[in-house]
This record gives C-alpha cells, sequence and structure tokens, in this order.
C-alpha cells in the first residue's frame, strides 16, 4: 500500500525548516567559535555551499523517485542495493542516535535536572503518537514549532544588534585553515534536515514539482537564519562564547533585556521538539522503505489502513530513542552521528551524478563539489568517531550478507 501524498509545498518546506532550525542553533556556536575562530563565517559559508550541492542532489533524485527513503531508495536505484543499504543504514542508526540527543536536549532547557530523563521519553512517546495519527497532523505541528522558535531567534538577533553598539566584543582568536574546517564540519549538521523533505517523497503532492523547491526554500530560509545568529553572537560576545553551554541565552543576557532570556529557554525547547519531531518522521519513512525490500524486518513495511503512515516503524524506533534516553550518555555518540550523515550524503551526490538525460536538473560538478565535501568534512572527525562508525557500518553490511546467505539456500 503506498502512502497518501497529503503534504503541500509550504508543509514540506516547514518540515525541512524544522529539521534544520533546530536545537543545534543555540549550542553550535561555542564548539564553532571556538576551533574557526575569527573565520567562523568562512566555516558557514564552506558548510552552506556543502550543503547546497548535497540539496541539489538530493532534489534532483527526488523529482525522479518520489518513494519514501530518500539515500536508501536512490541509491537503490541509481547504483545498486548495496549502495542503498549501506546510505538507509547510515541513516537510521546515525539519526536515532541524534533523536536521543534531541530529547535530551528538550528536557534540559524545559524540566528541572531530576524530571529531564523522564521529560526527555514523554516528549519521545508524545511525537511518535502524533506521527501515528497522520503526516498532515506532523506538518501542523511543525509549522508551529518553526514559528515559535524564529520568533525566539528574532529576538536574540535583534537583542544582539542592539547591544553591538555599546560594548566592544571580545576579539575572536585567528582563524587556521583547518580550524575552519572543522568549524564547517561541526556547522554543517545545522542544514542536515533538508533530508526529511526528500525522505518523505512518497507524502509530497506533485513530488517533481514540490521536492526540489522545498528543499532549496528550506535551505535557504536556514542559511539566512544562521549567518544572522551568527553576526549577533560574534557582535555581541565575541571570544566570551568559547566555552559557553548556552550562548544564545548569554546573548541575550549580555543586551540586558529582562524577561527575554525565558523567550529563548522556550525557543530552544520548542527548536528540539520540532527537530525531534521532523527526524522521527523521516527516520520511520527510512525503515518503511527497507523494510520493503527486506534489509529491515518485513515487519516494518506495514502501513496503517486508516492513518496510511508506517505505524511500526513509527513505534519500534521511539521505543529504541527512549531505551537509548534511558541507558546512555550521548555526548560522545555524535561524532558517530555526523559520521553516517557525510557518508549518506557522499551517496546521495554519487547517485545523482549518474543520473542522465531528462533527469539532471543541476550540473555534475555539483555532486562532485558536494562528494568532495563530504569527504573533507568527515576527515576533520575525531579518529574514535570515525572508527565506531566504520564499525557500526561493517556490522551492517554483516548483517546483509548474512540475510542474503540465508536466503540463497
Amino acid at each position: 500500500m503506498p502512502l497518501a501524498r497529503r503534504l503541500t509545498l509550504t508543509d514540506a518546506v516547514a518540515i525541512g525548516l524544522g529539521s534544520m532550525i533546530g536545537a543545534g542553533v543555540f549550542a553550535v556556536w561555542a564548539p564553532a567559535l571556538g576551533v574557526a575562530g575569527s573565520g567562523i563565517l568562512i566555516a558557514l559559508g564552506i558548510a552552506a555551499v556543502v550543503a547546497f550541492c548535497n540539496a541539489t542532489a538530493s532534489a534532483q533524485l527526488a523529482a525522479v523517485h518520489p518513494v519514501a527513503g530518500g539515500t536508501y531508495a536512490y541509491a537503490r536505484a541509481e547504483i545498486g542495493p548495496w549502495s542503498g543499504f549501506i546510505a538507509g543504514w547510515c541513516f537510521v542508526i546515525g539519526k536515532i542516535a541524534s533523536c536521543a540527543a534531541m530529547a535530551m536536549t528538550f528536557a534540559a532547557y524545559a524540566a528541572p535536572e531530576a524530571w529531564r530523563t523522564p521529560v526527555a521519553v514523554i516528549a519521545v512517546a508524545a511525537l511518535a503518537v502524533v506521527n501515528c495519527f497522520g503526516i498532515t497532523r506532523t506538518a501542523l505541528l511543525t509549522r508551529i514549532l518553526v514559528v515559535i522558535t524564529l520568533i525566539g531567534l528574532a529576538v536574540v538577533v535583534a537583542a544582539g544588534f542592539a547591544t553591538a553598539s555599546e560594548a566592544a566584543p571580545a576579539p575572536l582568536p585567528d582563524a587556521t585553515a583547518y580550524g575552519i574546517l572543522q568549524g564547517a564540519g561541526l556547522l554543517f549538521f545545522a542544514f542536515a534536515g533538508y533530508a526529511r523533505i526528500a525522505t518523505m517523497g512518497e507524502e509530497v503532492a506533485d513530488p517533481a514539482w514540490n521536492i526540489p523547491r522545498a528543499i532549496v526554500l528550506a535551505l535557504g530560509g536556514a542559511v539566512v537564519v544562521y549567518v544572522l545568529v551568527a553576526l549577533a553572537v560574534m557582535r555581541t560576545l565575541g571570544a566570551h562564547v568559547i566555552g559557553s553551554a548556552h550562548p544564545i541565552a548569554d546573548v541575550v543576557a549580555a543586551s540586558g533585556w529582562t524577561g527575554s532570556e525565558q523567550v529563548v529557554r522556550v525557543a530552544a525547547a520548542t527548536a528540539s521538539l520540532g527537530a525531534l519531531l521532523a527526524l522521527l518522521t523521516g527516520i520511520g519513512r527510512t525503515a518503511l522503505a527497507m523494510g520493503r525490500e527486506a534489509d529491515l524486518p518485513r515487519f516494518l513495511a506495514h502501513i496503517d489502513s486508516r492513518w496510511q503512515v508506517p505505524q511500526r516503524a513509527e513505534i519500534t524506533i521511539a521505543l529504541i530513542v527512549i531505551g537509548i534516553v534511558l541507558i546512555a550518555d550521548l555526548r560522545g555518540a555524535i561524532g558517530f552521528s555526523s559520521f553516517g550523515v557525510l557518508l549518506y550524503y557522499l551517496i546521495a551526490n554519487a547517485a545523482a551524478f549518474r543520473q542522465r538525460g531528462s533527469a539532471r536538473r543541476y550540473p555534475r560538478l555539483l555532486q562532485v563539489v558536494g562528494a568532495l565535501g563530504c569527504l573533507l568534512l568527515v576527515s576533520t572527525l575525531p579518529a574514535v568517531a570515525s572508527l565506531i562508525g566504520t564499525g557500526v557500518v561493517l556490522a551492517g553490511v554483516g548483517y546483509r550478507m548474512l540475510r542474503l546467505s540465508l536466503a540463497a539456500r
């Protein structure tokens, strides 16, 4: 049974923005400025260029293959089953870790320390329920969360620019080439949410028209927001941002805008919730596609006849995320998640590069730049993260080899 095409262009853009303008914008500036220093805007530009190249690859593929699963489905069709499996495996495992991180981030802003774990669990369960009752409800809630987040960030930008003329910020460290690339690697993941639009290609109305436009519009909107926030942080805090656990709240505190810190706290919690909702939705669709091909248990390929969503996949993923929230500290898993996302987009660029004729919408040069950018940024990740990521990918490959071997008997 196919999924219902109920998402409009506006819905798809909202889901993309909800994925990109998430919790990262409230925390990424301290580590990114710490490594990139005065070259932070160059790092942001590099991250945006790589993200744009990846976005055009995803858009070109989605227009020709408007089905659930994103690069998992695209790579299967354009390159072969093994490439598709590796892309889907990296996406599911990496983004499940990201889901748990978003749930924990939401709880950190929304609840006292003693209540953070149960609040994170409740958040995951509640959003899984929303997803189980139809994609239009998911899109509506995402729109609401995006609006609240943008209002909070508008307060931050206004406070930052109002304060900048009253006090000179501490000068940032000098930039180095490697530091800028590290900063770009950190900032790249703030843009990674556009893939969520592509993974829901089976539910977007007129996908050949709407998906490419939604991806580019959502990415463009995110770039504008991040540039404004970066300028506000630099002009207000400068080097004082380095080491801060809550740089965006510090901008408002430095402005002296009484009461605005609570607005930022609400916006940060809302952004985390929006990112979590979009992540759960995208992973569910990829798990559905992989279940259809038996690359994950076929149990996950079931679509509810009433609500026309992959409820089994949604519930299974939510339970795994809740388990991680209950037992793990995910700070060490962020590097692994980054490794998986970059490998996912590397395969997306390779798949788009192979398209020919009427399927081509963008120059092949963009896919070359996107693939090289993914390789360059993944090389800046800590060695431990890369080793863990490689191990998990190989474990997935071993699982598929065993399944194929058993099926051949």
